[in-house]
């Protein structure tokens, strides 16, 4: 029988990390089984009693999704909106970050606790004051703001520029400066070293940015209510159009919730490895 290693883990801790992590992996699992064995059911099923193992299958609604209601259109808001929004976000932080991490200025403490300090209050209490000032600046100017993709794309890049900003300067912090020397010594200005050198560095961190502003876009309900119209409603407030005064199409309901998921999900998975490096790096210097 072999000696187990003096640096390996007692057998019960082994055994209590596996029932543990087991229970989790059931506890996240069920919610998505339930979700999908419900969408694969006709109504009067899910509407009656429910059972683990679907009596009658049918793959319907995942084609009557799409006639119920727009979802198309709301699909495509969304993409549209997310990936806007996400773009903005990115290039805006790459440059604030850019700015905070390597160059000392009158007011850069101010300016990197002022930006920390919006995520402190809560989105609700911004929302009257932008729809007034979305609506103000419509009648002022003719420029539509409330009910357009704009206004949305706008709002969402407040939201998730203060959090990209702070993540990028701790990441552009862990670059050595001498990569900004070198890029300066052989020809670069500031801006040749940021792309050529920092931004291809800071990749992991970057793409964290993106995937953050991606998801707080694509899952955003409460401003989506107010700022958008039947012409540029996302996905988060659309899926409410499956509950009529009559009834709800609750398989609808969830097989447009695994579909619309689908993005965020594969997005994920694909960048996870980026994710991860971008989150943790910048946090030990």
């Amino acid at each position: 029988m072999a000696e187990r290693s003096p640096t390996a883990p007692p057998p019960s801790f082994v055994w209590t990390r596996r029932i543990v992590l087991t229970l989790l992996t059931v506890f996240a699992l069920l919610p998505v089984y339930v979700m999908l064995s419900s969408s694969l059911k006709p109504l009067r099923d899910v509407s009656g009693a429910f059972r683990w193992i679907p009596e009658h299958v049918t793959l319907r609604p995942y084609a009557d999704i799409w006639r119920t209601i727009p979802l198309g259109r709301y699909f495509e808001n969304s993409i549209v909106v997310a990936s806007a929004a996400t773009g903005l976000s990115v290039v805006v932080a790459i440059f604030a970050a850019y700015a905070v991490s390597r160059y000392r200025f009158r007011g850069r403490r101010v300016f990197t606790v002022t930006v920390l300090s919006t995520q402190m209050f809560p989105g609700i209490l911004f929302l009257l004051p932008l729809f007034l000032l979305y609506v103000g600046i419509g009648n002022a100017t003719g420029i539509a703001l409330y009910g357009s993709r704009g206004g949305l794309i706008l709002t969402y890049l407040t939201f998730s520029l203060p959090f990209s900003i702070w993540m990028l300067v701790g990441y552009f912090d862990s670059i050595p400066r001498g990569l900004d020397e070198a890029a300066l010594v052989d020809g670069c200005g500031p801006l040749g070293a940021l792309f050529r050198v920092i931004v291809p560095a800071s990749l992991p961190g970057i793409v964290a940015v993106a995937i953050y502003a991606f998801m707080t876009a694509w899952s955003e309900v409460l401003f989506a209510s107010v700022m958008t119209n039947d012409t540029t409603r996302t996905l988060a407030v659309g899926l409410r159009a499956y509950a009529t005064e009559t009834d709800v199409y609750w398989n609808q309901v969830m097989a447009a919730s695994l579909v619309v998921s689908v993005p965020v999900v594969a997005g994920f998975l694909l960048l996870q490895r980026y994710l991860v490096a971008g989150l943790t790096a910048g946090a030990v210097k």
